[in-house]
């Protein structure tokens, strides 16, 4: 154990944050971690939106659900897959690139390497003492974030993360637990093997809930999952990334 594998296991989302700005400094420190992130073939096919703006976190806030802690945080970034830059790149050096970029392969890439960026930059807020939250509601209406933040073709806003200084600290849920998500040479075959570790998971889960809600919820992983995915969301999405020309090959 050190401190960085114990800032990690420390996790958990905070959603309600302190009415202090982060300075500029910590969001260059954040962003500078951002980019010491793995990047395949050093492509960097990303960029982060830093919004300070309280009329853009507002509207951001309610495109993601009225979620109150997008509007109310230190900082506000949103993570894009960027290809843009790329095409540019083709036109410089005279190669012609628009197959490549226009792929599935690159399109993933790009996703990849935000995500990588992102969780850098959430470890590194969080080593300074800060709380992070992903929010994935900015998905829910990627046409209005687009025009918001003026992003070009060949960039997909993928999810914001809200950095602030903790107001409120929630208890850390429990994960999978270690057997359920590490395969030794092999993926498990037995689904047997998989129900029983989703009961007992199932019924951690339930304990946790119902001390924290002092017993007015009690209910279980799989049934959150097995409601959530039996809605259908944000099916608009693979029409709005072609649209703005990735994951056309």
């Amino acid at each position: 154990m050190n401190e960085v594998i114990s800032t990690i296991l420390n996790h958990r989302s905070i959603r309600h944050f302190k009415d202090k700005q982060l300075s500029d400094e910590q969001i260059k420190t954040i962003v500078a971690c951002a980019q010491a992130a793995s990047t395949s073939s050093f492509i960097q096919a990303y960029s982060i939106i830093g919004i300070k703006d309280k009329e853009k976190k507002r509207k951001l806030a309610e495109i993601a659900g009225n979620q109150e802690y997008v509007a109310e945080n230190g900082h506000l970034f949103v993570f894009c897959a960027d290809l843009s830059r790329h095409e540019l790149i083709g036109k410089m050096e005279g190669k012609d690139v628009l197959a490549s970029i226009e792929s599935m392969e690159k399109f993933m890439v790009a996703l990849i390497d935000a995500t990588l960026a992102a969780q850098n930059a959430a470890i590194a807020a969080e080593s300074m003492g800060l709380g992070i939250c992903y929010i994935g509601g900015i998905r829910n209406k990627l046409e209005d974030v687009k025009e918001l933040l003026k992003t070009p073709d060949r960039v997909i806003p993928l999810f914001g993360m809200t950095i602030g200084y903790p107001e409120k600290i929630n208890d850390q849920k429990p994960r999978l637990p270690f057997e359920h998500v590490y395969h030794e040479e092999e993926y498990e075959q037995d689904q047997d093997v998989y129900l029983r570790q989703l009961q007992d998971y199932n019924q951690v889960i339930s304990n946790y809930y119902v001390e924290r809600t002092s017993g007015k919820r009690k209910d279980t992983w799989t049934e959150q999952m097995a409601n959530m995915l039996e809605k259908q969301t944000r099916m608009y999405m693979k029409e709005f990334v072609q649209k703005n020309k990735m994951d056309l090959r």
